[in-house]
Protein backbone atom coordinates (compact mmCIF):
# COMPACT_ATOMS: atom_id res chain seq x y z
CA UNK A 1 0.00 0.00 0.00
CA UNK A 2 1.46 3.36 -1.02
CA UNK A 3 1.22 6.63 0.93
CA UNK A 4 -1.53 8.07 -1.30
CA UNK A 5 -3.81 5.05 -0.78
CA UNK A 6 -3.22 5.20 2.97
CA UNK A 7 -3.85 8.96 3.03
CA UNK A 8 -7.08 8.44 1.08
CA UNK A 9 -8.31 5.76 3.47
CA UNK A 10 -7.44 7.82 6.54
CA UNK A 11 -9.07 10.96 5.10
CA UNK A 12 -12.21 8.96 4.35
CA UNK A 13 -12.21 7.52 7.86
CA UNK A 14 -11.71 10.94 9.44
CA UNK A 15 -14.60 12.36 7.39
CA UNK A 16 -16.89 9.69 8.83
CA UNK A 17 -15.62 10.37 12.37
CA UNK A 18 -16.23 14.11 11.90
CA UNK A 19 -19.82 13.42 10.84
CA UNK A 20 -20.39 11.06 13.77
CA UNK A 21 -18.90 13.69 16.09
CA UNK A 22 -21.31 16.29 14.75
CA UNK A 23 -24.32 14.02 15.23
CA UNK A 24 -23.46 12.62 18.66
CA UNK A 25 -21.89 15.73 20.21
CA UNK A 26 -24.49 18.23 19.03
CA UNK A 27 -27.45 15.80 18.81
CA UNK A 28 -28.14 17.42 15.45
CA UNK A 29 -27.97 16.41 11.79
CA UNK A 30 -28.78 19.87 10.48
CA UNK A 31 -27.13 20.46 7.12
CA UNK A 32 -26.63 16.74 6.49
CA UNK A 33 -28.45 15.01 3.63
CA UNK A 34 -30.10 11.76 4.69
CA UNK A 35 -30.39 10.83 1.03
CA UNK A 36 -26.63 11.08 0.54
CA UNK A 37 -26.07 8.96 3.65
CA UNK A 38 -28.50 6.33 2.38
CA UNK A 39 -26.67 6.26 -0.93
CA UNK A 40 -23.34 5.75 0.83
CA UNK A 41 -24.80 2.91 2.90
CA UNK A 42 -25.88 1.25 -0.35
CA UNK A 43 -22.42 1.87 -1.83
CA UNK A 44 -20.58 0.08 0.96
CA UNK A 45 -23.00 -2.85 1.25
CA UNK A 46 -22.93 -3.44 -2.52
CA UNK A 47 -19.14 -3.08 -2.78
CA UNK A 48 -18.19 -5.31 0.10
CA UNK A 49 -20.25 -8.39 -0.73
CA UNK A 50 -16.96 -10.30 -0.59
CA UNK A 51 -16.46 -9.47 3.10
CA UNK A 52 -17.12 -13.00 4.33
CA UNK A 53 -15.86 -14.90 1.27
CA UNK A 54 -12.52 -13.32 0.30
CA UNK A 55 -9.89 -12.44 2.90
CA UNK A 56 -7.27 -9.93 1.78
CA UNK A 57 -5.84 -8.59 5.02
CA UNK A 58 -6.85 -7.65 8.56
CA UNK A 59 -6.64 -3.95 7.62
CA UNK A 60 -8.87 -4.45 4.59
CA UNK A 61 -11.48 -6.40 6.56
CA UNK A 62 -11.59 -3.89 9.42
CA UNK A 63 -11.99 -0.93 7.06
CA UNK A 64 -14.85 -2.63 5.22
CA UNK A 65 -16.68 -3.37 8.47
CA UNK A 66 -16.11 0.16 9.78
CA UNK A 67 -17.53 1.83 6.67
CA UNK A 68 -20.57 -0.46 6.49
CA UNK A 69 -21.45 -0.11 10.18
CA UNK A 70 -20.76 3.63 10.38
CA UNK A 71 -22.89 4.39 7.31
CA UNK A 72 -25.77 2.31 8.67
CA UNK A 73 -25.40 3.95 12.10
CA UNK A 74 -25.62 7.43 10.57
CA UNK A 75 -28.77 6.53 8.61
CA UNK A 76 -30.31 4.98 11.73
CA UNK A 77 -29.60 8.09 13.81
CA UNK A 78 -31.07 10.43 11.23
CA UNK A 79 -34.19 8.30 10.81
CA UNK A 80 -34.78 6.85 14.25
CA UNK A 81 -32.99 8.80 17.00
CA UNK A 82 -35.68 10.74 18.82
CA UNK A 83 -33.63 13.95 19.21
CA UNK A 84 -31.37 13.86 16.14
CA UNK A 85 -34.15 13.33 13.58
CA UNK A 86 -35.89 16.53 14.70
CA UNK A 87 -33.04 18.60 13.25
CA UNK A 88 -33.15 16.93 9.83
CA UNK A 89 -33.72 19.48 7.04
CA UNK A 90 -36.32 17.42 5.21
CA UNK A 91 -37.73 20.41 3.33
CA UNK A 92 -34.31 21.13 1.81
CA UNK A 93 -33.26 17.54 1.20
CA UNK A 94 -35.53 16.91 -1.79
CA UNK A 95 -33.06 15.61 -4.39
CA UNK A 96 -34.62 12.63 -6.21
CA UNK A 97 -31.91 10.14 -5.28
CA UNK A 98 -33.98 7.18 -6.46
CA UNK A 99 -33.19 8.25 -10.00
CA UNK A 100 -29.46 7.99 -9.25
CA UNK A 101 -29.94 4.45 -7.92
CA UNK A 102 -31.88 3.28 -10.98
CA UNK A 103 -29.54 4.91 -13.50
CA UNK A 104 -26.35 3.68 -11.80
CA UNK A 105 -27.64 0.13 -11.54
CA UNK A 106 -28.74 0.19 -15.17
CA UNK A 107 -25.30 1.40 -16.25
CA UNK A 108 -23.64 -1.26 -14.06
CA UNK A 109 -25.62 -4.03 -15.76
CA UNK A 110 -24.50 -2.76 -19.17
CA UNK A 111 -20.98 -1.54 -18.40
CA UNK A 112 -18.96 -3.81 -16.12
CA UNK A 113 -15.69 -5.68 -16.26
CA UNK A 114 -17.32 -9.09 -15.92
CA UNK A 115 -21.00 -9.99 -15.98
CA UNK A 116 -21.28 -11.69 -12.61
CA UNK A 117 -23.42 -10.74 -9.63
CA UNK A 118 -20.47 -9.53 -7.58
CA UNK A 119 -18.89 -7.53 -10.42
CA UNK A 120 -22.20 -5.90 -11.37
CA UNK A 121 -22.77 -4.83 -7.77
CA UNK A 122 -19.16 -3.65 -7.53
CA UNK A 123 -19.58 -1.50 -10.65
CA UNK A 124 -22.92 -0.24 -9.28
CA UNK A 125 -21.22 0.85 -6.05
CA UNK A 126 -18.52 2.70 -7.97
CA UNK A 127 -21.00 4.55 -10.18
CA UNK A 128 -23.26 5.36 -7.24
CA UNK A 129 -20.41 6.66 -5.09
CA UNK A 130 -19.42 9.05 -7.89
CA UNK A 131 -22.77 10.86 -7.65
CA UNK A 132 -23.82 10.12 -4.05
CA UNK A 133 -22.65 13.55 -2.87
CA UNK A 134 -25.10 15.39 -5.15
CA UNK A 135 -28.03 15.49 -2.65
CA UNK A 136 -25.62 16.82 0.00
CA UNK A 137 -24.24 19.56 -2.25
CA UNK A 138 -27.73 20.60 -3.33
CA UNK A 139 -28.87 20.77 0.30
CA UNK A 140 -25.88 22.96 1.25
CA UNK A 141 -26.56 25.32 -1.64
CA UNK A 142 -30.19 25.66 -0.61
CA UNK A 143 -29.34 26.27 3.05
CA UNK A 144 -26.59 28.79 2.23
CA UNK A 145 -24.43 28.96 5.35
CA UNK A 146 -22.56 25.79 6.31
CA UNK A 147 -21.47 25.01 9.87
CA UNK A 148 -17.82 24.10 10.49
CA UNK A 149 -18.26 20.37 11.10
CA UNK A 150 -20.46 19.88 8.04
CA UNK A 151 -18.01 21.84 5.90
CA UNK A 152 -15.07 19.79 7.19
CA UNK A 153 -16.97 16.56 6.57
CA UNK A 154 -17.68 17.38 2.92
CA UNK A 155 -14.15 18.72 2.37
CA UNK A 156 -12.55 15.56 3.77
CA UNK A 157 -14.90 13.40 1.73
CA UNK A 158 -13.76 15.15 -1.44
CA UNK A 159 -10.14 15.00 -0.32
CA UNK A 160 -10.31 11.23 0.08
CA UNK A 161 -11.17 10.75 -3.57
CA UNK A 162 -8.48 13.23 -4.65
CA UNK A 163 -5.88 11.13 -2.79
CA UNK A 164 -7.16 8.05 -4.58
CA UNK A 165 -6.53 9.72 -7.94
CA UNK A 166 -2.93 10.33 -6.84
CA UNK A 167 -2.80 6.68 -5.79
CA UNK A 168 -3.82 5.56 -9.28
CA UNK A 169 -1.25 7.84 -10.90
CA UNK A 170 1.44 6.53 -8.54
CA UNK A 171 0.58 2.91 -9.27
CA UNK A 172 0.62 3.53 -13.01
CA UNK A 173 4.06 5.18 -13.12
CA UNK A 174 5.84 3.53 -10.19
CA UNK A 175 4.24 0.10 -9.78
CA UNK A 176 3.44 -0.23 -13.50
CA UNK A 177 -0.10 -1.18 -12.56
CA UNK A 178 -3.28 0.49 -13.70
CA UNK A 179 -6.37 0.60 -11.52
CA UNK A 180 -9.69 -0.56 -12.88
CA UNK A 181 -10.73 1.95 -15.51
CA UNK A 182 -14.27 2.10 -14.08
CA UNK A 183 -12.86 3.32 -10.76
CA UNK A 184 -10.55 5.84 -12.43
CA UNK A 185 -13.22 7.49 -14.60
CA UNK A 186 -15.83 7.50 -11.83
CA UNK A 187 -13.27 8.91 -9.40
CA UNK A 188 -12.48 11.81 -11.74
CA UNK A 189 -16.19 12.58 -12.12
CA UNK A 190 -16.70 12.39 -8.36
CA UNK A 191 -13.79 14.75 -7.65
CA UNK A 192 -15.00 17.20 -10.29
CA UNK A 193 -18.35 17.47 -8.50
CA UNK A 194 -16.51 18.89 -5.49
CA UNK A 195 -14.74 21.63 -7.48
CA UNK A 196 -17.26 24.37 -6.67
CA UNK A 197 -17.38 23.40 -2.98
CA UNK A 198 -13.57 23.33 -2.76
CA UNK A 199 -13.40 26.83 -4.22
CA UNK A 200 -15.74 28.34 -1.65
CA UNK A 201 -14.21 26.28 1.17
CA UNK A 202 -10.70 27.65 0.48
CA UNK A 203 -12.13 31.13 -0.02
CA UNK A 204 -13.76 31.04 3.43
CA UNK A 205 -10.57 29.62 4.96
CA UNK A 206 -8.44 32.32 3.34
CA UNK A 207 -10.73 35.10 4.55
CA UNK A 208 -11.30 33.44 7.94
CA UNK A 209 -15.03 33.66 7.30
CA UNK A 210 -18.00 31.33 7.61
CA UNK A 211 -18.46 29.02 4.65
CA UNK A 212 -21.28 30.19 2.42
CA UNK A 213 -22.42 28.56 -0.81
CA UNK A 214 -24.35 30.75 -3.26
CA UNK A 215 -27.69 29.32 -4.38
Amino acid sequence: MNIFRLAGDMTHLISVLVLLLKIYATKSCSGISLKTQELYAMVFVARYLDLFTDYISFYNTVMKIVFILSSLAIVWCMRMHRVVKRSYDKELDTFRHNILIVVCFGVAVIINEKFTLREVFWAFSIYLEAVAILPQLVLLQRSGNVDNLTGQYVFLLGGYRAFYILNWIYRYFVEQRFSRWISAISGLIQTALYADFFYYYFLSWKNNAKLHLPA
